[in-house]
C-alpha cells in the first residue's frame, strides 16, 4: 500500500553557502566615456582601456572588439557595459553592450557526473541559483562505466563521439534552463565539477593513460579555457574553470566535495564518501588528507535493481514493512504509480528485509525465498510486480563491500580507528536522499550519532557554484588538491581480502555497528510476508 510523500520533486540539491565579497570569473561593469573632443582627444580604445584599469588594473583589449568600440558608444550615448574575465594574470574584455547591462550577468555551475549531468543557472551579482536542469549523460550510450568510455575513446572516432555526446547533454540543459539561443551570450562563465575521466573528455583529451599504469593522466588542472574552444553554447570568450583533478580516479568532483564539506579546515579526523558510478573516499582534517577511488556500479542511480530508476515521478523512494504482519508500505516520489525503485527505496527494503530477518547477515534470502516483492503488480504503472531479486541483492552488496573495503584499507594505513571518525559526509547521490537509518543498518553509513553524520547532496555541483562565484574558493580549491595524498588501490594486494569480508550485513565486525546490534537483538520477526 502507498503512503503520501509530500516531498517535492527536486532533481539535484545544494547545500549553499553564503559567499561574501563576491569575486566571479567575470565582472559586468557600467562606464560613461567622454566623446572626443578638443579638450580630449585621447584614442577611444585607450581611454576606455585606461577607464578599466583604474578599478581593475592590467586589462587586455582584444583585437577583435577594438574595432567594435567606437560604433557602440557612438550609438550609446557614450554609456556602455563591460564585460571583463579574470585570464589569471590579468583581465581580458570579452564583451562590450550599451547602456547599462550590469545586473544582466550570468554564470553555469557544472556537474558532470558519469551517469547524470546537472546544470545550474546563477545570478553573478548576488550567488544564487535561478534555475536548475539534470539529464542523464548521453555518452552512457557508449558505455555505462569510465572504463569502457576509455576504451570505446581508443576506437576511430570514439573520443570525438564522447566529447559531442556531453556536449550535446550540456547544450540541451543549456536550452532548457536558456530557451532564448541568442540570448545566451548573457552567460559569461562557466565552473565545472567532475571526474578526471569526464573532464579528458569534455575537452576532448586521450583518457587512455587513465586506466594504464602508472595511472597518470594528462593533466590535472586544465586553468582557464575558453567557451568556444570545445563548443559550449554561451558567450563564445566565456571562461570555464574545471575544479582540479589529483590523479586518475581522484577528480574535480572530490575536491568539490572537500571544500564543500569544510574537513580540511577541521582540527578533528572526518570521513567523505561519495558513491555514484565510481565511489571516492578521503580521510583526514587541517593537517593531512588521504584519499583513495575505485569502481562501485551506479548503485544508487537506478543501474543495479532491475526494475531501478533514477529518483523520479514513479520512482518508489522508501519502504517499510510492517514487523508484526510483514505487510510493505512505501512511498513514491510525486505520489504517482510505482514504475521502478530508486537509490533510497532500495536502502530502505535491503534494511527492513535484514531487520526482519528475511534475508541474513551474508544478504542472503533464507526459508528458500528467492525475491522479494516491493509493489504488487496491480498496483504498479507498469502492470507487473517491482520485486527485488537475489541478483539484485548481490550487485548492491558488491558496491557496498567495494566502499567498506576501501575505507578499511584507507584507515589501516594512515592508523586511524573508527571511534576517532568525528564527522561523516555523504556526497552525491549517495548522500541526497538515502535514509540515515536504514543506510547505517545495512553497513553503508557508519554508526556515528546521527547528528555526526551530515548530507552534502550534490557537493560536486555547490563546490562549481562557489568557484564561479569566488577567486578565494579557486585558490583554496587548488590548495586542497596539493594537499591530497592519494592512495592507489589498483596495486594493492589487501582490497580484495577485505572486500570479501566487508559483503556482510551491516559488517563482519558487528561490534563496529552498536546501534543495529542492540536493534537485531531486540527486534521482531516478521510473522508473514506478502
Amino acid at each position: 500500500m502507498t503512503k503520501a510523500n509530500q516531498k517535492p520533486i527536486i532533481l539535484a540539491e545544494q547545500v549553499q553557502t553564503s559567499l561574501t565579497n563576491l569575486e566571479p570569473l567575470t565582472r559586468k561593469v557600467y562606464i560613461s566615456l567622454n566623446p572626443p573632443s578638443p579638450q580630449d582627444n585621447r584614442a577611444i580604445v585607450d581611454q576606455f582601456r585606461h577607464r578599466m584599469e583604474h578599478s581593475y588594473g592590467s586589462v587586455h583589449v582584444p583585437l577583435t572588439l577594438m574595432s567594435l568600440i567606437s560604433g557602440i558608444c557612438t550609438r550609446a550615448g557614450w554609456q556602455v557595459t563591460a564585460t571583463l574575465a579574470e585570464t589569471g594574470q590579468g583581465w581580458t574584455v570579452i564583451d562590450l553592450e550599451p547602456g547599462n547591462t550590469a545586473q544582466q550577468h550570468y554564470g553555469l555551475a557544472i556537474d558532470i557526473g558519469t551517469t547524470t549531468v546537472v546544470v545550474y543557472l546563477i545570478d553573478l551579482c548576488n550567488g544564487k541559483v535561478l534555475k536548475h536542469a539534470a539529464d542523464y549523460n548521453d555518452q552512457v550510450f557508449m558505455g555505462e562505466d569510465i572504463l569502457t568510455r576509455i576504451r570505446y575513446s581508443s576506437e576511430p572516432g570514439g573520443l570525438d563521439s564522447l566529447q559531442s555526446a556531453v556536449l550535446k547533454t550540456l547544450n540541451r540543459l543549456i536550452k532548457r534552463l536558456y530557451p532564448l539561443p541568442a540570448e545566451t551570450s548573457k552567460i559569461t562563465a562557466a565552473a565545472i565539477g567532475a571526474n578526471t575521466t569526464m573532464i579528458h573528455l569534455l575537452l576532448g583529451l586521450d583518457p587512455s593513460s587513465i586506466c594504464r599504469a602508472p595511472y597518470t593522466p594528462i593533466v590535472n588542472n586544465p586553468g582557464i579555457i575558453h567557451a568556444q574552444e570545445i563548443g559550449l553554447d554561451i558567450h563564445p570568450l566565456a571562461p570555464i574553470y574545471c575544479l582540479p583533478s589529483i590523479g586518475s580516479y581522484l577528480g574535480g568532483d572530490v575536491i568539490g566535495g572537500i571544500l564543500v564539506s569544510g574537513m580540511h579546515r577541521q582540527p578533528d579526523v572526518s570521513l567523505f564518501v561519495d558513491i555514484g558510478t565510481n565511489g571516492e573516499i578521503v580521510l583526514g582534517n587541517e593537517e593531512w588528507l588521504v584519499a583513495c577511488a575505485g569502481a562501485a556500479g551506479p548503485a544508487l542511480e537506478g543501474g543495479v535493481s532491475a526494475h531501478g530508476m533514477r529518483a523520479e515521478p514513479g520512482a518508489v523512494d522508501h519502504v517499510s514493512i510492517n514487523p508484526v504482519t510483514g505487510c510493505v508500505e512505501y512511498s513514491t516520489v510525486g505520489n504517482l504509480p510505482a514504475r521502478g525503485i530508486c537509490g533510497s527505496g532500495l536502502v530502505d527494503t535491503l534494511a527492513e528485509l535484514f531487520v526482519g530477518g528475511i534475508i541474513n547477515r551474508s544478504a542472503h534470502f533464507q526459508n528458500g525465498q528467492k525475491e522479494f516483492i516491493v509493489v504488487p503488480a496491480h498496483e504498479a504503472a507498469t502492470g507487473e510486480d517491482i520485486v527485488i531479486t537475489q541478483a539484485d541483492i548481490n550487485k548492491f552488496m558488491a558496491t557496498k563491500g567495494a566502499v567498506n573495503a576501501a575505507t578499511d584499507l584507507l584507515m589501516e594505513n594512515v592508523g586511524c580507528d573508527w571511534r576517532e571518525i568525528s564527522h561523516f559526509y555523504a556526497a552525491g547521490a549517495f548522500g541526497q536522499y538515502l535514509p540515515v537509518e536504514s543506510a547505517v543498518t545495512i553497513g553503508l553509513y557508519p554508526d556515528l550519532p546521527r547528528t555526526a553524520i551530515l548530507r552534502l547532496g550534490n557537493s560536486s555541483g555547490e563546490a562549481a557554484r562557489q568557484v564561479l562565484l569566488s577567486r578565494t574558493k579557486r585558490l583554496e580549491a587548488e590548495e586542497i588538491a596539493g594537499k591530497v595524498t592519494y592512495f592507489e588501490l589498483n596495486a594493492n594486494s589487501a582490497f580484495m581480502d577485505k572486500f570479501v569480508s566487508s559483503k556482510f550485513l551491516p559488517h563482519t565486525d558487528l561490534d563496529r555497528y552498536p546501534s543495529v546490534k542492540k536493534r537485531l537483538q531486540t527486534g521482531s520477526k516478521f510473522s508473514c510476508v506478502i
